[in-house]
């Protein structure tokens, strides 16, 4: 098996290699800025490869992720920001000094507590200056913020004293967006819709479904069977045009039939 040190200075050469004088024209033209949007899209394919199972895709996926990391830290570098090294060693500070239970002994009873005091560490390296959700990106995807917010908040103790009065504001606000809906205000029934859509969020947080995977899964069989659905179709020499819901149902049955 390779040494992970050796493969992480190659990688790191061949960065500096197409930064240098006799580089590669397009990477010497990059900056940080300018890299911001690979690494998210880079970070969507290693996620998506590893929600599919593909360990292979998984491997080239992390890959890239990591080339992207050495490439930013190589350009901070060349500023005089900081090095590659520093972000090491800093996470790796940060890690130890967020996990007392693991490195100094310290006792947790269960994870509710575990999680308490990661957030009071946090907080006390920023000198208790910021708000809770000062740490949170701004830029989340709204299913994981609203997961992310509930989580925090429940560290802080700001959440329903168990799952049953949970369960029912859920019910309370699938009241409210039907009143909104009834009211024809398109306004109102936005803001209602979202408030139950926040609310499911943690109802399923509380259950230990992160919303965002959960939804992509959802979205990830809807997408399978309906083209599942098209392939039947075209077997069975039918015209998907003229079809009506009757006709879009009997197929979809079907194909979950085939499922189990």
């Amino acid at each position: 098996m390779p040494n992970t040190g050796d493969s992480l200075a190659k990688l790191r050469q061949v960065v500096s290699t197409l930064l240098g004088p006799e580089g590669c024209p397009w990477d010497r033209k990059q900056t940080p800025e300018s890299l911001c949007d690979y690494v998210i899209e880079e970070a969507h394919e290693l996620v998506e490869a590893i929600r599919a199972g593909d360990e292979h895709g998984a491997m080239e996926e992390l890959g890239d992720v990591l080339f992207l990391l050495c490439f930013l830290g190589a350009l901070y570098e060349e500023k005089g920001s900081f090095t590659l090294a520093d972000s090491i060693d800093a996470i790796a500070a940060k890690m130890i000094r967020r996990h007392p239970h693991v490195f100094e002994g310290l006792n947790v009873e269960n994870q509710e507590e575990l999680l308490r005091n990661w957030e009071r560490i946090k907080r006390q390296e920023k000198d208790n200056k910021e708000g809770i959700f000062a740490s949170l990106p701004r830029g989340l995807p709204p299913l994981l913020k609203a997961y992310r917010l509930g989580s925090k908040a429940a560290r802080h103790r700001f959440t329903w004293e168990d799952d049953a009065a949970q369960a029912a504001q859920m019910g309370r606000e699938w009241q409210e967006l039907q009143e909104a809906v009834a009211s024809g205000d398109q306004e109102r029934v936005e803001a209602e819709f979202g408030d139950y859509l926040f609310c499911v969020v943690e109802y399923g947080r509380r259950l230990g479904v992160k919303a965002n995977s959960a939804l992509e899964g959802a979205n990830a069989r809807f997408l399978a069977r309906f083209e599942a659905m098209e392939a039947l179709a075209a077997e069975r020499g039918l015209n998907t045009a003229d079809f009506r819901l009757a006709d879009w149902d009997a197929l979809w049955d079907e194909v979950k039939k085939r499922e189990k």
